[in-house]
């Protein structure tokens, strides 16, 4: 049974005509077109599905779009549009992907960290990053986040 839910998306306010139990990640990808956000396992587990949920890295393959509630959704495209946040400076000077299909899921999880922890240590980001990588770019990823804490910094060093 469908119904309409409102959701806000990326700072805009979306009424959706899909089934509550819908999972916020097809939500995204099917009713708004936004397919930055990938299906990685559909469990929750691997990450390529990670957006931000009133600033909270969540998981948007296990979400039914009726839990979300008035909650404030921000996916990939809605980070920083230009690219500017630091995570996404990050990785375009490191050349952090490789295939680049779970980075949208690894940039907004790190884009949480820093917010949480802008300077994070290599302990905390392999305890907190537990989104998978198939190609193995962990140790870019890890360059990346430390990057991203040096330029939120305001510091051009690593």
């Amino acid at each position: 049974m469908t119904g309409t839910i409102s959701l806000t998306i990326n700072g805009k306010r979306h009424d959706l005509d899909v089934s509550p139990d819908t999972p916020l990640l097809w939500a995204l990808r099917d009713a708004l077109g936004l397919t930055g956000t990938k299906f990685g396992c559909g469990i929750g587990a691997c990450g390529a599905c990670t957006v931000h949920i009133d600033g909270i890295a969540t998981r948007s393959c296990g979400m039914p779009v009726e839990a979300v509630g008035d909650g404030a959704v921000v996916t990939i495209e809605g980070l920083d549009p230009d690219g500017r946040h630091p995570v996404q400076q990050a990785w375009q000077e490191l050349s952090v992907p490789q295939c680049g299909y779970c980075q949208s899921g690894m940039i907004m999880a790190a884009a949480a960290l820093l917010r949480d922890n802008p300077d994070p240590t290599e302990q905390d980001i392999r305890d907190t990053i537990t989104n998978l990588c198939r190609c193995g770019t962990y140790h870019r990823v890890l360059s990346g986040i430390v990057r991203a804490a040096a330029l939120k910094k305001g510091g051009g060093g690593p």
